[in-house]
């Protein structure tokens, strides 16, 4: 054996130097572990008999001293027999078709390049899936470097997953795979391994470092403004995790424009800010200082001046003005065509990737171990015409009955904990009045000219719902898990699937619930002085929208939820791993570099873990519901959402590339079932947008006052904050302590006065207001709809130069392959005997009938 203090551990190879770790095992002796043990000798004596080979490092070689690790190599004749099973794609012919991808002025991009062999790893190939009995139709070099690292450990994966590690005494049913081993504790860790360190090049002066390359030109934050390595990124990790960075940054390519387009709405409405005639009357002491506004709960609010509302008015201008309308609208089709242009992004990555056939095989070849296990029925595969498990009808329904019953119970709790949200709203708010109060008829300026006991409630109101939130995350994550592995989902793509809808069904109420209840709920079922709407019968009246208007409310909610999801986020994505590494290799931190052995280094990192990029995803998506749902009461959120992306790029990147083990790389063709909720979250954003400027907005009855009830020749806004109250008389019965103090006050609203025919019914002006907001909604809807439709129709998904090159790969596979058995054929001719020529001659002259 090589002296130790010799020998440099940092190695990506078995102790003869040779043989590439494709995987590593780990493990560690209980006392009571006689049945893990003969569960790891039975398992690793299958693995060898598949052909796997395995070289084991002893506990007193680790730096705890009690732990084991067996590495895992696969030879050439494994990795040829599974690469046919798994129809993985190599190249046979280089790529003969002119790359026009050099456009006019393409020089303007040279500062966001990266070098040529970073981008391009690879030469261009064509390819056809393998199969061993046509190794040398196939473009093989070497041998060891035929297969990518990263498809090396994915069919290592394959066969840990599926090879048993036990069978009963009848031999009819065996358990297997390596998550159960690691589920039962037998195994601590199977990951595949780094290729060096982050900071430095490979020892091997052969072999270019992946690692570090993606470190050095990608996960560094100064990078930000570079593009991204995908073809490395994809080489190193595979193509799932490459099709997520290759969607983060086109979708954060994307938000530059909305980002652009939402600030200077912003600054319109700022620049806007002196021709608020509105805001100019609430403020004024002629108008706003002489109204007397109706206390806005029970007997502790105090009668309060409508000037006390200037500052707040004000700010309800910066968003809610002319401009929001065009920017609701224009994000209506930026969305249309960011999932168009996505989908021929896609499109293009599926072909580059070879990832044109793959869901077919996702299908049909790779089954869940567990469902494999858990499943003891069979029956006969039509389409293999093999024995497969299956799940029976009735055990599929019990299943799914119970999971949909569970997912209803933990959105009911959300549903209770947004109603206890809106209590406390309710509650709290006549006791900050109280305080707040300055004198009855003053209430509401408080401490301050910019406080009021609605922004402090609304303040708190939506920080305790910040922190229900993420409680309910972490709790509803572990449930969705677990009523997914009960349904025994068949395949790993239906298992994600499944997932997918719980955890997002279950994060768009829990994130969403408190923007719809103040847009589309609060300040709608409130009633009139006098005869106010109380919550489900309690002594707690409905809330009012603040006095400003409850849009200013909605971006209130919208930025504490939305900024504290993903400051958060990034904090404990980047902050926690690094902690936990810290703290995990806190013993190794003195040991030589040349003792510090790759595997160990590995095993002190994070494991990336099942949900690790499903957890990326599903953080983005919620991202992407804020900017588009409620855009029109916050154009600057897609700015935040950029700034925010640009980080997430970067943190991403550097806690795969530094703080966690190398996934296990896997396919995948697209963002899967992900692609369907962007799609379905697109079209219900027209319909939020346009109901949010309709009805939670003040817009269109400013537009009915401008144009209906101006007097004739005055096209401006003076005179419409007296004519949008309505007028109460306090001797028709208020329950309030202070009803003496007044004879009228006035409220938000369209009724008539006490003393006429229709006393406090609507007004005709509330009924024009109403069918104005139904034609704007029908009318946007249906102009907006008409665009996306048009524009989808007018983008197709596959560019043409891919469906070509698809044709053309497609082409040249059948005739090189028509060719290379002719020639087989004829080399066989040659070199038998007479007999068999006149056999092989009629074989070839049937191949060339048939071809």
């Amino acid at each position: 054996m090589i002296d130790k203090q010799q020998h440099s551990k940092d190695s990506v190879f078995f102790r003869d130097g040779e043989r590439m770790i494709d995987f590593v095992l780990s493990y560690v002796e209980d006392k009571d572990g006689e049945r893990k043990q003969e569960r790891r000798r039975l398992y690793e004596a299958n693995l060898v008999n598949v052909g796997l080979e395995l070289e084991t490092e002893d506990k007193s070689e680790s730096e705890d001293g009690k732990t084991f690790f067996v590495k895992i190599h696969a030879p050439w004749e494994v990795l040829a027999t599974y690469a046919d099973v798994l129809k993985v794609k190599v190249p046979f012919k280089a790529n003969d078709i002119p790359d026009n991808s050099d456009m006019p002025m393409n020089w303007l991009s040279t500062p966001f390049r990266l070098p040529e062999h970073i981008m391009h790893p690879e030469p261009d190939y064509f390819t056809a899936p393998f199969d061993k009995s046509k190794s040398d139709f196939f473009l093989i070099d070497d041998k060891e470097t035929f297969f990518s690292p990263s498809t090396r450990n994915r069919i290592v994966y394959y066969i840990l997953s599926r090879c048993s590690y036990y069978r009963d005494e009848c031999g009819d049913r065996d358990k297997k795979g390596i998550k159960r081993l690691l589920n039962n504790g037998t195994y601590t860790a199977a990951f595949p391994l780094h290729d060096s360190r982050y900071w430095t090049r490979s020892r091997d002066a052969n072999r270019e470092s992946d690692r570090y390359n993606l470190h050095k030109h990608w996960a560094r934050f100064f990078c930000f403004f570079k593009e991204q390595p995908l073809n490395l990124i994809r080489k190193y990790y595979g193509e799932k995790i490459g099709i997520y960075f290759a969607w983060l940054g086109f979708y954060t390519e994307m938000l530059l424009f909305a980002a652009i387009v939402g600030t200077i709405c912003f600054i319109y409405g700022f620049l806007t800010y002196d021709d608020n005639e509105w805001s100019k009357e609430i403020c004024s002491e002629e108008v706003g200082g002489n109204i007397v506004m109706c206390p806005l709960c029970d007997k502790k609010c105090g009668y309060w001046k409508l000037n006390t509302t200037c500052n707040s008015s004000w700010q309800s201008h910066l968003f809610d003005n002319v401009g929001t309308v065009f920017f609701a609208i224009f994000m209506g089709i930026w969305v249309t065509l960011f999932l168009e242009f996505w989908k021929r992004r896609q499109a293009r990555l599926e072909y580059e990737w070879d990832l044109v056939d793959f869901e077919e095989e996702q299908q049909q070849l790779q089954l869940r171990p567990e469902y494999e296990t858990k499943c003891t029925n069979r029956k006969l595969n039509r389409i293999t015409q093999e024995m497969e498990p299956y799940l029976p009808i009735t055990s599929q329904c019990a299943r799914t009955c119970l999971s949909g019953a569970t997912v209803l119970l933990w959105i009911s709790l959300i549903i209770a904990c947004i109603i206890g949200v809106i209590a406390y709203r309710l509650a709290v708010y006549a006791a900050f009045a109280s305080i707040m109060k300055d004198s009855a008829t003053t209430n509401l300026q408080v401490v301050g000219p910019y406080i009021t006991p609605q922004l402090a409630t609304s303040v708190t109101a939506s920080c305790i719902n910040f922190v229900i939130i993420m409680i309910l995350n972490l709790m509803y994550e572990k449930v969705a898990v677990w009523i997914t592995d009960m349904e025994i989902p068949k395949t790993h793509l239906e298992y994600e699937n499944k997932l997918t809808v719980k955890m997002f069904l279950f994060q768009f109420v829990n994130y969403y619930s408190s923007c719809f209840y103040v847009a589309f709920f609060k300040g709608k079922f409130v009633g009139y002085p006098g005869k106010y709407e109380y919550m489900f019968g309690s002594k707690l009246r409905n809330e009012e929208c603040d006095p400003g208007g409850c849009l200013i409310e909605l971006t209130t909610q919208l930025v504490i939820v939305m900024t504290g999801k993903q400051v958060w986020g990034n904090i404990q994505e980047a902050l926690v791993p690094w902690l936990m590494n810290w703290w995990g290799s806190r013993k190794a931190r003195n040991h030589p570099e040349s003792l510090y052995s790759r595997w160990e280094q590995d095993h002190d990192l994070q494991g990336f873990g099942q949900l690790g990029l499903f957890d990326e995803y599903l953080e983005m998506v919620i991202q992407f519901g804020f900017i588009t749902l409620f855009v029109a009461s916050f154009p600057l959120a897609p700015l935040l959402a950029l700034i925010n992306n640009i980080i997430e790029v970067r943190v991403d990147a550097w806690k795969l590339t530094t703080q966690f083990r190398r996934p296990v790389a896997a396919k995948a063709h697209s963002i899967g079932a992900w692609q369907e909720i962007l799609n379905g979250m697109a079209v219900l954003s027209v319909v939020t947008n346009a109901f949010i400027v309709a009805f939670t907005s003040d817009m269109i009855p400013r537009l009915v006052y401008m144009y209906a009830y101006q007097p004739e020749g005055e096209m401006n806004m003076k005179g419409y904050i007296n004519n949008s109250l309505s007028v109460f008389n306090i001797s028709n019965g208020l329950n309030n302590e202070y009803t003496n103090m007044f004879v009228l006050c006035r409220y938000r609203d369209y009724r008539y006065p006490s003393g006429h025919e229709k006393e406090y019914h609507h007004t005709m002006q509330f009924w024009h207001i109403l069918a104005a907001k139904l034609a704007f909604i029908i009318i946007v809807e249906h102009v907006v709809f008409v665009v996306k439709f048009f524009v989808a129709w007018m983008i197709p998904d596959v560019p043409s130069d891919v469906r070509a090159r698809v044709k053309r790969e497609r082409y040249l596979v059948q005739e090189y392959l028509h060719n290379y058995e002719v020639e087989k054929l004829k080399i066989q001719l040659s070199q038998n005997t007479h007999d068999d020529s006149i056999q092989l001659k009629a074989t070839l002259k049937k191949t060339l009938l048939i071809c």
